[in-house]
């Protein structure tokens, strides 16, 4: 089949996939020698929820290191408190590759660097061919992608389906524009990523100073202009803020862009079956089409 740039690509996040089907669907849903499937069996719907309503000329999923040893490197907190992967969970993560290879779907993996790197890589490539890329994800780090030939499809924690996040809208949810989020991130802080921002600097005074200065950089070169109580944050944490901004940073790998691939229903439904995941494979074997699911 030839590729045809007009058809977008999905991209996604699978670690996040994962974590959200895991403590979205209970336990007690098991394969056939008895260990929880919930998370493959949610992402498994989810991205053929997604495949039928975008109709993606290809699905790649991403998986990467936990913590980057350069973005730790730069900030020993980074990621430090996020708990250790759940046994029931990490069984599912070995799993998950291979079924999700089996719908057709490719997966991209690093050692080194993480999922977001490799997501925002994949959607480079993309436009780099006239392609549109979709990034299906729950980190709002990748706003900075948003752009003319990228939307991030933003998928809360616990809500059903996708919020689409172009860069009009991240210029209307953080009053920067999508290139500025780095710089937005190292100000306010990431919570979920251990960054504790400058201190006192919430989204509202961030937005602010990019917006009058331009970037990071800037504003910290005219800290000694801004109030007392800001210019005060902003000197004494500027070598921190410097490397919380490195670390906000998509790093660009070289990855080569997908051939078109259609979902393939028939063999994803037999390995969904050898899993145990009876339902979903019955569901997949009397389907003709995506439309049908």
């Amino acid at each position: 089949m030839p590729d045809r740039p007009h058809d977008p690509l999905l991209v996604v996040d699978a670690p996040f996939l994962l974590y959200r089907s895991f403590f979205a669907l209970p336990e007690s849903i098991t394969g056939t020698d008895g260990r929880p499937v919930g998370a493959l069996l949610g992402a498994v719907n989810l991205l053929l929820r997604a495949a039928a309503d975008r109709l993606p000329r290809a699905i790649v999923l991403c998986f990467g290191a936990e913590a980057a040893k350069y973005r730790v490197r730069l900030y020993s907190n980074y990621h430090a408190a996020r708990p250790p992967v759940p046994d029931a969970l990490a069984w599912q993560f070995e799993q998950a590759p291979a079924l999700f290879e089996r719908f057709g779907w490719r997966c991209e993996s690093s050692d080194e660097f993480e999922a977001d790197d490799l997501l925002g890589s994949l959607a480079s490539t993309e436009a780099a061919r006239g392609g549109h890329t979709l990034i299906l994800t729950g980190d709002r780090d990748m706003y900075q992608c948003a752009c003319a030939s990228t939307t991030v499809l933003f998928l809360k924690s616990r809500t059903t389906g996708f919020e689409e996040v172009d860069e009009h809208e991240v210029l209307r949810r953080y009053g920067v524009p999508p290139k500025l989020v780095p710089d937005f991130i190292a100000l306010r802080g990431d919570p979920s990523d251990g960054l504790p921002g400058a201190p006192g600097i919430g989204a509202k005074t961030a937005a602010e100073l990019l917006v009058r200065h331009g970037s990071l950089e800037a504003v910290l070169a005219g800290a000694a202009g801004e109030r007392p109580r800001v210019a005060k944050a902003l000197t004494e944490s500027a070598p921190l803020l410097e490397a919380f901004k490195r670390i906000a940073q998509l790093q660009h790998l070289e990855v080569d862009s997908p051939v078109d691939a259609p979902t393939d229903l028939a063999t994803g439904a037999e390995a969904a079956g050898r899993l145990g995941l009876g339902q979903l494979a019955r569901r997949l074997e009397s389907a003709s089409g995506l439309a049908d699911l």
